[in-house]
């Protein structure tokens, strides 16, 4: 799961500044549990590629694209 996130990133379809889908989007997206996306966000958060802001939503970081 995180490797389809870090795809998405890294190929600018999602840039910096973008604002990722929600959890439960991302879990019926790719026939996932919730768990799964939360743990593969989890992994970008750690790497630096995204930023969670509470009740905003999960963010690329313009360091999180490493193919500019």
């Amino acid at each position: 799961m995180a490797d389809a996130l870090r795809a998405k990133i890294d190929s600018r379809e999602w840039p910096p500044g973008h604002k990722l889908p929600g959890e439960v989007t991302l879990a019926q997206t790719y026939d996932v549990a919730r768990g799964t996306v939360r743990a593969a966000l989890d992994a970008l958060r750690e790497e630096g590629r995204v930023v969670t802001f509470t009740g905003r939503g999960t963010f690329v970081t313009p360091e999180g694209d490493r193919n500019p």
